[in-house]
């Protein structure tokens, strides 16, 4: 059986969102008084007291910059959750955020959405990325929030 590994935000791409989001805002780092948020620079949730800002994410498009490819209108921004200050990144390799029902949507290598699956339960995580990896025409997936569309972290072959 293949392990997939979630990929965080970079962390060159987060101090640049520390800065600037992708929406051109500076973010407004907050204390977290009840803990839950699923932070993006480290895969886990925050917890009560931990300084933390929402800022706004363009997964796609940051992609496509370095990979000379043109999404068109499949580039999306979205809110994220972060550490106001760096972090020490994911303390392990497994897929987080697997309690709810997730999206895991497929692009290819030019950008475009391929499709996607809805995962309901834990257990149906690696057959959806094994689903989604095993076509040649897919590059990568994201896993994003079902209700909100939000980004949680992307998942590549290898």
């Amino acid at each position: 059986m293949t392990t997939y590994t979630a990929h965080p935000i970079p962390p060159r791409v987060l101090k640049e969102l520390r800065t600037a989001d992708d929406a051109g805002r500076a973010p407004a780092p907050f204390t977290d008084e009840e803990g839950g948020a699923p932070l993006r620079c480290c895969l886990r949730h925050s917890t009560p007291g931990e300084r933390i800002a929402l800022v706004s994410y363009a997964p796609l498009r940051r992609w496509a910059a370095e990979t000379g490819a043109d999404p068109g209108a499949y580039d999306e921004q979205g809110p994220v959750f972060i550490h106001a200050e760096e972090c020490a990144g994911p303390d392990g390799d497994g897929l987080p955020f697997t309690n709810a029902h997730r999206v895991v949507r497929r692009y290819s290598a030019e950008g475009h959405i391929l499709g996607g699956r809805l995962v309901e339960a834990a257990d149906g995580f690696d057959a959806a990325h094994r689903e989604a990896l095993d076509d040649p025409a897919v590059a990568f997936v994201h896993v994003r929030a079902v209700e909100y569309g939000c980004f949680y972290y992307e998942v590549r072959r290898g």
